[in-house]
């Protein structure tokens, strides 16, 4: 199995709703990922590439590889922080 997700990382999980709103009112997920995100992938607009059960924390994985395709999911709490997750393609 597979998927194509990206994310956003931010240090605090209010951070992480208000961004979330941001999205959900029209805001690219990607342009915020780029000013926002605390990871190295946020230079890519959050994408984390192919992505393989098992090499994310376990959070993450369960949100890329368990919920709905589509929907930005989070605040999700990790030991780096705060996450949004979005997932594309999975099979």
């Amino acid at each position: 199995m597979k998927a194509q997700a990206r994310h956003i990382l931010v240090k605090t999980a209010d951070e992480a709703e208000k961004l979330r709103q941001r999205i959900a009112n029209g805001e690219a997920f990607d342009v915020l990922a780029k000013k926002c995100s605390l990871c190295p992938s946020g230079k890519r607009g959050g994408d984390l590439g192919e992505i393989r059960p098992g090499q994310m924390v376990g959070a993450i994985d369960q949100v890329i590889f368990k919920k709905p395709l589509r929907v930005v999911h989070g605040p999700i709490k990790s030991k780096f922080g705060y996450h949004l997750v979005q997932t594309f393609y999975r099979d």
